[in-house]
């Protein structure tokens, strides 16, 4: 796993736009210029991984989704990237009648059926095209990378994966079976793409198992296979692997509702929570200035920009899983550092008098030059620093907006004491009383987070008293009474999980921030630091991962699908510790967990942990999956 999860996806798609030939690194020639035609599936996985100008490195002039209206291009190859779904080789079976492309290599994102692989054979025949279809590929690849440790399984249909489906009360078991079925697919793609067999840990009587149980046959079954195998020869080797194999940690969503309700302070789990944030594009609106229309006007647009948030930005991948204040402040340094630079450039240009029109100046260059070729030489990183600070300027202040309407740094402060059992500073009837003090939702988020985390349930005259309260705040108490059902239901009500002892340190508010020349004006905001602490799944990690005996964990499942007999034993058969963990959490992730994950490997020298769930949400779209089976 020395290589990340990011570059192994990268390099399969790139062969792929290669007709399935590895990229020759020096070829001086023209790239073959050719059409990438996609689905929604194919769209959400190229789109974090290629921008537009690497797709036209690699010569595709045109790209364009399956089931759009497209007009024949005789001339061209079209390389084809899509789900093996009905419609979709409905589709291009109908290309090849009406003999849009010169030729087809067909690729799909999963494994097509024999039967849906013989409906196409059938079309190039009856179109008379079989000499077209030059390649049909698997390139299993179902599942979409954002970050070099991170990965969510699907964006499309994801309500079919959703915490919500994994839950109804009223779901069928042929249901339950599609659902870890689509699950496991992408979980087994995953694997095929890093080139690994894991060692796969769960725990017991969760939907959790029931991934780990299906995933270590479908594993075990690919091995068996040795013709078919996708784990032998080129795809494994080539020096990618220490000789230990990585660990699968399943884990189910249930046993720990509050960290996705959770209130957060890093900048990326910020953006996440507060704005329209997925697949690595942030999309805000921008109110255009605030000059009084005339009567009967119509109110101005707004402007929306989206922006994306990419690992070539060096800020983002920097700063990501900073605090708020701390990345405030370097956006506020990186300005400064920027101007000095801009004013030396200008300055370097009057020295030479070339502001003007005077070009005779320029005969008298000789000891300027060296000067004036490393300030033109440095423009367009100049431009391009300007533009990644115009785009972080522009988001940080739209969070700022966010915290400060609606205090976030109040609640984030008050939900790590709840969570941390530290004393309150303040009842909690007062927080939800304020009427100043956040959104309904982030009310009900503030007294989930109470409930799930008291170790005893508050007692009925004391929940109608907050009940009370938080529908005269206008809050929705549909998520209560799931999470109602959840806590009596699950035995982890018991002990609730801990996390950790520590609440966050205001450091006074911002100082340096505070200063005039700042765009950003922090006053009244709490600067707090966060300090390090594990969250449930983070620990659980841990203990697998370093072979710790802990009663949390000490009954979780042990799979190992190169064993020949699969046994179903919790006892592990490697005593040493990992250094490689693929986390994933079935039933939904989020960025809180995620950051959380890699502050807790930086410490470990040389271990690498990836994070990945079956789907990505920030605490709106839970308290929305919570309240839909509230209110059942």
């Amino acid at each position: 796993m020395a290589a990340g999860i990011r570059e192994k996806q990268t390099v399969a798609l790139k062969r792929m736009l290669n007709f399935n030939v590895p990229p020759v690194k020096n070829s001086t020639g023209e790239p073959v210029w050719k059409v990438l035609i996609y689905d929604r599936f194919g769209q959400d996985i190229i789109s974090p991984l290629l921008s537009v100008k690497e797709l036209r490195d690699m010569g595709i002039t045109l790209h364009l989704l399956l089931h759009s209206d497209r007009d024949a291009i005789p001339d061209v190859p079209a390389v084809y990237f899509v789900m093996p779904t009905e419609e979709n080789i409905d589709r291009m079976c109908q290309d090849l009648r009406n003999q849009l492309y010169e030729s087809y290599y067909l690729n799909f994102i999963s494994a097509i059926s024999r039967s849906k692989l013989e409906d196409i054979a059938n079309a190039a025949i009856g179109a008379n095209a079989v000499t077209q279809v030059a390649k049909v590929f698997d390139q299993y690849l179902n599942f979409i990378t954002l970050e070099d440790d991170m990965f969510v399984l699907c964006n499309q249909n994801k309500e079919l994966v959703s915490y919500r489906a994994i839950n109804r009360p009223d779901i069928t078991d042929t249901e339950m079976e599609t659902i870890m079925d689509t699950i496991v697919d992408s979980l087994f793609c995953f694997f095929v793409t890093l080139g690994a067999i894991p060692i796969i840990r769960c725990s017991r009587g969760t939907a959790a198992e029931m991934v780990a149980v299906k995933l270590d046959k479908k594993l075990r079954e690919n091995l068996r296979d040795a013709r078919n195998s996708l784990f032998t020869g080129d795809t494994l080797g080539a020096g990618q692997f220490s000789f230990q194999r990585p660990l699968l940690v399943l884990v189910d969503r249930n046993i720990d509702l509050a960290t996705p309700l959770h209130h957060t302070w890093t900048y990326q789990a910020l953006v996440h929570d507060v704005l329209d944030f997925h697949l690595n594009r942030v999309n805000l609106e921008e109110s255009t200035g605030t000059e009084s229309s005339p009567a009967g006007a119509r109110p101005k647009k707004k402007n929306k920009k989206s922006y994306d948030l990419t690992t070539s930005d060096k800020f983002w991948q920097k700063h990501k899983g900073s605090p708020f204040p701390e990345v405030a402040e370097s956006v506020q340094q990186e300005l400064e550092s920027y101007r000095a630079q801009e004013d030396e450039v200008k300055r370097l240009k009057s020295i030479m008098g070339i502001e003007g029109e005077d070009e005779g100046a320029i005969s008298m260059l000789s000891d300027n030059t060296a000067k004036l070729t490393s300030a033109v030489s440095s423009l367009p990183e100049l431009l391009e620093k300007k533009r990644l600070i115009d785009l972080h300027t522009n988001v940080a202040t739209a969070v700022l907006e966010h915290i400060k309407s609606r205090k976030l740094d109040v609640y984030f402060e008050y939900e790590e004491k709840i969570m941390s059992k530290s004393t309150l500073d303040k009842s909690l009837l007062d927080m939800i009383s304020d009427p100043d003090a956040g959104t309904p939702e982030d009310k009900m988020r503030l007294f989930l987070i109470y409930y799930i985390s008291s170790a005893q349930v508050p007692s009925e005259i004391d929940l109608e008293q907050y009940k009370k309260a938080l529908m005269d705040a206008g809050c929705n108490l549909a998520p209560l009474s799931y999470i109602k059902q959840w806590k009596a239901f699950t035995k982890m009500a018991a002990a609730p999980a801990s996390y950790g002892n520590t609440a966050p340190k205001p450091l006074g508010l911002f100082s340096r921030v505070m200063n005039t020349g700042s765009q950003f004006v922090m006053e009244g905001v709490k600067n707090l630091v966060l300090k390090q602490q594990n969250l449930p799944v983070t620990r659980i990690l841990d203990n697998l991962m370093e072979m710790k005996s802990n009663p949390e964990t000490d009954d979780y499942r042990y799979f190992d699908p190169k064993m020949l007999r699969g046994s179903d034993s919790s006892v592990p058969r490697n005593k040493n510790p990992f250094q490689e963990a693929i986390v994933f959490v079935v039933g939904g992730g989020n960025y809180i967990e995620y950051q959380n994950l890699i502050d807790y490997v930086k410490g470990k020298q040389g271990k690498h942990v990836l994070y990945g769930c079956s789907e990505l949400f920030n605490a709106t779209q839970f308290i929305k999956q919570l309240s839909q089976l509230g209110q059942k």
